[in-house]
C-alpha cells in the first residue's frame, strides 16, 4: 500500500502583510519505489533548509517558505509528471527539489517544468544523459553526473587490484549511463568487463540473472542497482549461491538500508557516492542531528543544498518567479563572493538584499558547473566490520 503523500509546513507563522511574497517548494522524491529509504532522510534535509530560512527572517522582507511533498516514485515516469503536475498546477510552488532517479527526472522536467517554466533543482539524478537535455535553464543538479561517477569507480577498483569484473545495471537511464561511463573508463585503465548485464527491478527472483553473471566471472561484480529493489535481489541471489564474494557499489546502493539487509557478509567489499568533506559538510551533520535526523545519510546534504539554492537565488532576484530567478542560480552558488556556510543562510539573505555577492558553500561545497550541476566530491566506502566506514574522498 502506498504511503499518503505528506504536506508539510516549515515552522515560524507567517509574517502579516508579506503573503504576496512568501514562497512554496515542492519537494519532488520518491517516498516509495526503489530508493524509498532514502527519501525521508533527503525531505528532512530540505526542509532543514526551509525552516532556517524563515528562522532568519531574512527572506523577502520578511515572507515565509512553506513545502509541499509529491511522492514521484523514483522509478514511474507517469506517475512523477503526475505528480509534478500536481505541485506546478495545483499547489502552485515557486520551485521544485528534485526528481529524484534520473529516468522520472527526464520526464517530468521535459513534460512539466520546462513547459511551464518550473525550476527544477535535483539532489540525486546523476544521469548523464541530463547534463545535455534542453532545459531551457531551468535545471541544476547539486550532485555530479555519472559521467564523473565512473571515472572515481574504476580508479577505486584499478588501486585495490580489481582486474576484471562483471557489471549488472538496472535497466533504466541511470543504470545504463553509469555502466557505460565506468566501462569505458575501466577498460582504458587495463581493467576487464567480463559481462555487461541489464536487470529489471521488482522480480521476486534473481537466480537466473545471477546465474548468467557467475558464468561470465570476474575478480568482483559491479551493481549499478537501486538498494530497495533489484541491485539487493541481486546481491542477495550472489551471496547464497556463492558467486561473488567482492561487490562494488554505486551511489543508488550505498545506504544504511544495505548495511542493515547485508552487514558483515560486505566485508570485502565498497563502493563510493558523492559526499563533500570539510567544514561545510560537517555544520550540516550538526544542524542535522540538533534537529533529529542522520545529516550523512545519502543525498540529504545535496537536498539542503537544493532547497537552500532556490531560496537565496530568489531574493537575489528579488522575485519568486522561476522565470526570473533562474538566472541567478548559478550567480549565488560560485564565485566571486562571501562564502556561506549550512547555518548561514540568513547571513546570505541579508548580504543579496544589501547587493552583495555571495559564494554559497554549502553542505557539499557547492560549485555548479557546465549545464549548471555540481562539479563532484565523491567519498570511498567500505564495509568492514559489518558497518559502512569512510575511507576518504576524491
Amino acid at each position: 500500500m502506498k504511503k499518503l503523500l505528506l504536506a508539510t509546513v516549515a515552522t515560524a507563522a507567517l509574517g502579516t502583510g508579506a503573503a504576496a511574497e512568501d514562497a512554496k517548494i515542492g519537494l519532488s522524491l520518491g517516498f516509495t519505489g526503489p530508493l524509498e529509504s532514502m527519501a525521508p532522510m533527503m525531505a528532512r534535509g530540505a526542509e532543514l533548509a526551509i525552516k532556517e530560512v524563515n528562522e532568519s527572517g531574512n527572506f523577502m522582507d520578511g515572507s515565509q517558505v512553506t513545502s509541499v511533498q509529491a511522492d514521484n516514485t523514483c522509478a514511474d515516469a507517469a506517475a512523477s509528471v503526475a505528480a509534478v503536475e500536481r505541485l506546478v498546477t495545483s499547489e502552485k510552488v515557486n520551485g521544485i527539489v528534485g526528481g529524484m532517479c534520473s529516468g522520472e527526472t527526464i520526464a517530468s522536467l521535459e513534460k512539466v517544468a520546462v513547459p511551464n517554466g518550473m525550476v527544477m533543482i535535483s539532489p540525486s539524478a546523476t544521469s548523464p544523459a541530463l547534463s545535455d537535455i534542453d532545459d531551457k535553464g531551468f535545471f541544476f543538479r547539486t550532485s555530479p553526473s555519472d559521467a564523473r561517477q565512473g571515472e572515481v569507480m574504476a580508479d577505486i577498483m584499478i588501486e585495490r587490484g580489481v582486474e576484471s569484473a562483471a557489471v549488472t545495471y538496472t535497466n533504466n537511464d541511470y543504470g545504463k549511463g553509469l555502466a557505460e561511463a565506468f566501462k569505458r573508463f575501466y577498460e582504458e585503465r587495463g581493467g576487464s568487463i567480463t559481462v555487461m548485464a541489464a536487470h529489471e527491478d521488482g522480480k521476486g527472483d534473481y537466480s537466473a540473472e545471477v546465474g548468467a553473471l557467475a558464468a561470465a566471472g570476474g575478480d568482483a561484480l559491479v551493481v549499478a542497482g537501486y538498494v530497495d529493489q533489484g541491485g539487493s535481489g541481486i546481491v542477495r541471489g550472489a551471496l547464497d549461491s556463492g558467486a561473488f564474494e567482492t561487490f562494488v557499489f554505486p551511489d543508488g546502493m550505498i545506504s544504511q538500508a544495505l548495511v542493515d539487509r547485508f552487514g558483515a557478509e560486505l566485508e570485502n567489499s565498497f563502493g563510493q557516492n558523492p559526499s563533500a568533506e570539510g567544514e561545510g559538510r560537517d555544520r550540516f551533520v550538526e544542524l542535522a542531528q540538533t534537529d533529529g535526523f542522520e545529516g550523512s545519510s545519502a543525498f540529504a546534504a545535496e537536498s539542503y543544498d537544493a532547497a537552500a539554492l532556490i531560496m537565496l537565488s530568489m531574493q537575489a532576484a528579488k522575485s519568486i518567479d522561476p522565470k526570473v530567478y533562474k538566472d541567478k542560480v548559478l550567480e549565488v552558488a560560485n564565485a566571486p563572493g562571501e562564502k556561506i556556510m549550512p547555518g548561514e543562510l540568513g547571513k546570505g539573505l541579508e548580504l543579496l538584499a544589501q547587493g552583495q555577492d555571495i559564494d554559497y558553500v554549502g553542505a557539499t561545497s557547492a560549485e555548479l558547473v557546465g549545464a549548471g550541476e555540481s562539479a563532484g566530491v565523491y567519498r570511498e566506502v567500505e564495509f568492514k566490520g559489518g558497518e559502512l566506514n569512510t575511507v576518504k574522498t576524491r
